[in-house]
């Protein structure tokens, strides 16, 4: 990977959405290079996808439950965790699943519209693969900070201290 392409994920990694034009000005770079430079990268699978981060407190009516649940889970022998934690990824209610390490296996992010829709997900169907031990499930309350992305911050408060003669 060149220093160029690297330089070009970090700036599209903080905002997907700046157009061609204004990357090649930072870059140093013309537009043609530019461009086939995220048609390579999205050929390599190195750019995966482009999405925006939505405070959905502010979409009256569309909020979600997420949790995060730490799995235990008994490694497969030959493929480890990886046909586990696929089993658990291809369920729809899944957003993330990471192999960690310390106490539990797998930490699994999941969405569902209510908490008892989550329940139903880990009894009915985390739960009953072989391979889960055991399950801790934490709801989260409140989003503070996402991506870099601080929620709820208000940029109209002036926090210039007060000077006067």
């Amino acid at each position: 990977m060149t220093e160029k392409e690297r330089e070009l994920l970090l700036l599209i990694e903080k905002e997907g959405r700046m157009p061609a034009e204004k990357l090649a000005k930072m870059l140093d770079l013309q537009l043609n290079e530019v461009k086939g430079m995220l048609e390579q990268l999205e050929k390599r699978s190195v750019i995966l996808g482009y999405s925006a981060i939505i405070d959905w407190t502010k979409a009256v009516g569309t909020e979600m439950v997420t949790a995060m649940i730490d799995v235990k889970v008994t490694p497969q022998r030959g493929v480890g965790f990886d046909e586990i934690a696929e089993r658990i990824y291809r369920f729809h209610e899944v957003k993330a699943c990471y192999l960690m390490s310390g106490t539990y296996d797998l930490s699994v992010v999941i969405e569902g519209r209510t908490m008892s829709e989550i329940a139903n997900f880990v009894s009915e169907k985390l739960s009953t693969l072989d391979s889960v031990i055991s399950t801790t499930t934490h709801f989260r309350l409140k989003q503070y900070k996402h991506d870099g992305i601080i929620f709820d911050e208000d940029d109209d408060d002036d926090y210039r201290m007060v000077v006067s003669p």
